[in-house]
């Protein structure tokens, strides 16, 4: 159905390929996961499957790509939509009407089908994927994860024979994730739907997958299998994988059905060991004094329905805190009201006791800094050296402060490129490096792993634990459970604007199946979370088997 025949891609300006010698075919109706780390090309080669590479992004397609027999150097995305559908990284930029029944419709009127089977298949969509109550919202008006789902849902509706997605759960809660690739594995399934999927939360995918196409740098050979041989060599895998290699598991499970299966023997060597406490954790000050908090907070758009309900919430000096819960519960407007740029309609949210919103707009970046769901928003200028430039001069860092900091998050990221041609999770780590270059008494982040590999998260979590070890307060949103897992000293959980659990991460993720991670499903009744943590357990006494040594001493595994 997909035949990449030697297929290389180099854009304009560009020293070396994004892509190179790709030479494969994915048979029709297969789910086909794509891997590998941040710019090691999988957007391109999704882009290359639909016609979007050269034709949307311009560069050089050497080789060629067919899709259901057609050249995509010769065909257009517009002469393949009644073939292969696309879903981007971010949603609103490929969103061509206003509210959600229209996008829905949109795609299948441009191919000129009949009202009734148009309105059939919207009803359809809008059940599938869990949209029937937003049915006739603005697309504005949803949330990220809405807004994923109508974007995958107008994709849907064409009915294609393939379908190709970036990164379509980044921002969705574990169990609207699990609905999303749940839908999808009926469609390859039941109707034969051939699936191109490239995802950096392999723990929520790999179980779904027939086939795993990894990628590991631009030039470099690109690997296609089944997914435990094909993951057994991949730089990036799931905690899963990570934590068969440790025991010396063969075959390499890629579920936690499967690991289970395996885990009595694993138990056994771990005995009763205690699971390490997390070190990164600092704990609040001595005092007991926290440096933002809510107390009875509510918060409403437009007179519409309240999005926080009386929301009392600490955030703590030396603590990072994890805020999780369902799409549209009111995360990003919790943290936007703690960063002081939404007024409370109803409560106060203070910093170090003052009101958050009477502290002047300049004083407040300086000492409260929120990286946003879209970082893009916050960057203006031309090149990545221009923004970490002007970021060392705002805050009064050293020269090359910002861009040493961006260096640790994303080796390899040129100086010299326009902030617009970074990918998703670049993007986010320039945002973060500039937001964390003054040196912020409190770091808030909104969904802050969109479009990072499991290496780079891993970095993430080293520099916000030195953050919080120096005494600073850091809270984040999130929906990946493997990151809070390794990170978060605490977490909080919203519900419908209320918060309805605030605990030790351990006591939260545990009591949950949905926050679980992979390894405490794993080792359940265990409280284990991490593959760091019970390689630490094992290390002292036992050795490791080779690879797993090799494995474990890379930065790529998610501790």
């Amino acid at each position: 159905m997909i035949s990449f025949e030697n297929a290389s891609v180099r854009y304009s300006g560009a020293g070396s390929d994004a892509l190179t010698g790709v030479d494969l075919v994915v048979p029709p109706g297969e789910f086909c996961l794509v891997v590998g780390p941040t710019g090691s090309g999988k957007t391109t080669l999704l882009g290359a499957a639909t016609g979007h590479v050269p034709h949307f992004t311009g560069g050089l397609l050497r080789g060629r790509v067919l899709v259901g027999g057609r050249d995509t150097r010769t065909h257009p995305p517009r002469e393949l939509a009644d073939v292969v559908g696309m879903v981007g990284q971010r949603p609103m930029d490929g969103f061509v009407t206003d509210s959600v029944e229209d996008e829905l419709a949109f795609v299948m009127e441009s191919l000129a089908l009949e009202p009734a089977v148009m309105r059939r298949r919207v009803e359809e969509t809008l059940d599938l994927l869990g949209l029937a109550d937003v049915r006739r919202k603005s697309l504005a008006e949803l949330s990220s994860g809405q807004q994923q789902r109508v974007a995958i849902g107008a994709a849907l509706t064409a009915h294609p024979q393939v379908l190709v997605l970036d990164e379509p759960t980044s921002a969705l809660d574990p169990g609207a994730a699990e609905d999303v690739l749940a839908a999808l594995h009926r469609l390859v399934h039941d109707l034969g739907v051939t699936v191109l999927l490239s995802e950096h939360r392999l723990e929520r995918v790999v179980q779904y997958a027939d086939s795993v196409l990894s990628l590991t740098a631009p030039g470099e050979p690109v690997r296609y299998g089944p997914p435990g041989e094909v993951l057994a060599e991949s730089r990036v895998a799931p905690p899963v994988v990570a934590l068969g290699k440790l025991a010396g598991w063969s075959p390499l499970p890629v579920s936690v059905r499967d690991a289970r299966r395996l885990a009595p023997a694993l138990l056994q060597r771990l005995g009763d060991a205690a699971p390490p406490v997390r070190e990164c954790s600092a704990g609040p000050p001595p005092a007991g004094d926290p440096v933002l908090s809510a107390h009875g907070l509510w918060q409403r758009y437009r007179n519409g329905p309240a999005v926080l309900r009386g929301v009392d919430l600490d955030v703590r000096a030396g603590e990072v805190l994890a805020i999780m819960g369902r799409n549209g519960a009111g995360k990003t407007t919790l943290l936007s009201a703690l960063q002081g740029g939404l007024k409370p309609e109803r409560g106060t949210v203070t910093l170090d006791g003052d009101p958050v919103h009477t502290v002047s707009a300049r004083a407040r970046r300086r000492l409260v800094s929120l990286v946003p769901q879209e970082p893009g928003d916050l960057l203006y200028l031309d090149t990545v050296d221009a923004e970490c430039a002007q970021a060392d001069t705002e805050s009064g860092a050293a020269p090359g402060s910002t861009l040493a900091l961006l260096a640790r998050l994303i080796p390899g990221v040129l100086a010299e490129l326009d902030p617009r041609d970074l990918s998703e999770g670049q993007r986010l780590s320039l945002v973060l490096a500039i937001q964390l270059a003054g040196g912020p008494r409190v770091v808030l982040l909104d969904e802050p792993t969109r479009g990072l590999d499991y290496a780079a998260k891993d970095r993430l979590t080293e520099i916000l634990t030195d953050l919080a070890r120096a005494g600073t307060a850091v809270a984040l949103s999130s929906h990946d459970v493997e990151f809070v897992a390794a990170t978060a000293d605490r977490v909080a959980v919203l519900s419908d604007g209320e918060v309805i659990a605030d605990a030790p991460t351990v006591e939260v993720v545990l009591s949950s199946p949905t926050y679980a991670p992979q390894v405490a499903k794993i080792l359940a009744p265990g409280a284990w979370l991490t593959v760091h943590h019970v390689e630490r357990a094992l290390g002292a006494g036992q050795p490791l088997p080779s690879d797993a040594a090799d494995l474990l001493s890379s930065p790529e595994v998610l501790r």
